[in-house]
């Protein structure tokens, strides 16, 4: 093997690549803010009343929890221009990333939501709370210290998933080193350094995540 290893040549381009790490978190933390307020709505539209509301419900989560993200952003990118509907590569990874972590956030809220005892309602009832009430102070408070760890894991799993916006040219940490290898000609070093990059990210994530449920979700030994 003849390959000269040099990841000096990498140095002048540190400031890209931390905006790159910037831009990764920022459009991580928009889709997974904006994913949750959608799959917490769609969990409780799945339990609507309301037939056509739970059945578009329904196809929302199959349809985006069985086909590629990759597909579902050319769609969005490549698709929608076709009926008038053009976006921005950003905005089009943000609703992208958006729409799918949704889709497996209802399910996660939803699995939350159905182990808070049936006798914690009955009881809300029977002190007169009204039903937005009890979904906010029986139901949501008990169900995120239940799946607080799962959503812990959706965020690390979207901020990895980011670096597919890199096929549709959005600005993230993988089109930021893209960039630089069609620069350097360094591909293993450059792809190597984000490798460690993402595993940085990922593990710090994780750690706070760990703490934050130590602390406050974590259930009192008796």
């Amino acid at each position: 093997m003849n390959y000269n290893f040099d990841f000096l040549v990498l140095w002048p381009y540190w400031p890209q690549l931390l905006w790159g790490c910037w831009m990764t978190l920022w459009l991580a933390v928009v889709s997974v803010v904006s994913g949750f307020l959608v799959g917490l709505l769609t969990a409780v539209v799945r339990d609507s009343a309301f037939a056509p509301l739970r059945w578009l419900a329904i196809g929302y989560v199959e349809l985006i929890r069985n086909t590629p993200f990759l597909l579902q952003i050319f769609f969005i990118f490549f698709g929608l221009p076709s009926i008038g509907i053009s976006l921005n590569p950003w905005p089009a990874a943000v609703l992208a990333l958006s729409l799918n972590c949704g889709a497996f956030s209802s399910e996660i809220i939803r699995q939350g939501i159905d182990a808070v005892p049936r006798g914690q309602l009955e009881a809300g009832r029977a002190l007169g709370l009204s039903a937005p009430q009890i979904f906010r102070f029986i139901v949501l408070k008990p169900a995120l210290r239940i799946i607080f760890p799962a959503l812990a894991g959706q965020f690390i799993l979207a901020l990895l998933t980011t670096s597919i916006a890199s096929s549709i040219s959005a600005e993230e940490l993988t089109s930021v080193a893209q960039s630089i290898d069609t620069v350097t000609f360094r591909s293993f070093e450059i792809y190597l350094v984000i490798t460690l990059l993402y595993f940085g990210l990922s593990y710090v994530f994780a750690s706070v995540f760990k703490a934050i449920t130590q602390t406050f979700f974590a259930y009192p030994v008796k």
